[in-house]
């Protein structure tokens, strides 16, 4: 299984940022993503999950209402829309998935199977 992330980079506070997380080798259809990010010095947090259709979702207090978690199951992709970014949301952002055909969504990154490699978010003041 392959989780990679893209679409990082740096953007000025209260701009946007799409994130994208393809997979491969896994049946993405059947699997709740997360999205996650840790930054310098910090513990990695969880920040929005859905389940396999995509109508479930769940998100971080720190981000309701300014990212937006969604996928494309023909595409084998998950998305992270993120408007009115701040300097807190700087971190390395990355997805993870879990075969969960009930659409449970998970918020730690313990309860996930697979995790990928991050892109990296920096917003700037």
């Amino acid at each position: 299984v392959q989780l990679q992330a893209s679409g990082g980079g740096l953007v000025q506070a209260g701009g946007s940022l799409r994130l994208s997380c393809a997979g491969s080798g896994l049946t993405f259809s059947t699997h709740t993503m997360g999205w996650f990010r840790q930054a310098p010095g910090k513990e990695r947090e969880f920040v929005a999950a859905n389940n396999w259709s995509g109508r479930s979702t769940r998100y971080s207090d720190s981000v309701k209402g300014r990212f937006t978690i969604s996928r494309d199951n023909a595409k084998n992709t998950v998305y992270l829309q993120m408007n009115s970014v701040t300097p807190e949301d700087t971190a390395v952002y990355s997805c993870a998935a879990k075969n969960s055909p009930s659409g449970i969504l998970g918020a730690s990154a313990w309860w996930y199977q697979y995790r990928g490699q991050g892109t990296q978010v920096t917003v700037s003041s």
